[in-house]
């Protein structure tokens, strides 16, 4: 009976990602996530001026336009977006294509679309994110969750080496499931 369960939500889980993996650009349709990375930097820049300040001295930026997640106790999430690095002279170049993508159990309910962020500060994890083969957050480098509060007392000067996430452009109501756990994947060229 244990094992039937099991095998069931397992069965349900691999359902949900598949089904929130449908409404979201495919790989092959490059120009259009080219073009909502684009949007969500300058939407990024707008909603947080610390994450502005932290772009302009970063080694790169791993930016997901839109990430949706959805659950009833059973939940998933997913999202395509890109590392972007910046060029000699100012501005920025996206280098290579990545999903993100998660599977959780438990106390959970509602649909939501976000866009997330995160910010390399140094060569170091470029390389991390670049040489994995499938990053899942909360294992490997420290993360450091930037809200309201912890961008207040944030400076250029205080800020250490490491990885700054940031939340943006929240659509949609979901209680639970954090972001912890979530798995990010090269994709394929």
């Amino acid at each position: 009976m244990f094992i039937e369960t099991l095998k069931n939500r397992a069965i349900l889980i691999s359902l949900m990602l598949t089904v929130a993996a449908a409404p979201v650009a495919l790989a092959d349709d490059r120009p259009a996530l080219d073009a909502d990375v684009h949007a969500a930097v300058e939407a990024l820049k707008n909603a947080s001026p610390t994450a502005a300040d932290l772009g302009k001295n970063a080694a790169g930026m791993l930016i997901f336009p839109a990430i949706t997640k959805a659950g009833f106790i059973i939940g998933a999430q997913y999202g395509q977006g890109a590392l972007i690095k910046p060029k000699q002279g100012g501005g920025y170049y996206i280098d290579e294509y990545f999903s993100i993508a998660a599977a959780s159990y438990g106390l959970q309910a509602g649909i939501q679309s976000f866009g997330y962020a995160l910010v390399l500060m140094t060569p170091a994890e470029v390389g991390y994110v670049e040489t994995s083969s499938g990053w899942e957050l909360g294992v490997g480098p420290s993360i450091v969750i930037v809200d309201e509060g912890v961008a207040k007392s944030m400076t250029t000067k205080t800020v250490k080496d490491g990885i700054y996430a940031f939340t943006f452009g929240q659509k949609g109501l979901m209680a639970g499931m954090g972001l912890q756990g979530s798995k990010i994947t090269k994709l394929d060229d």
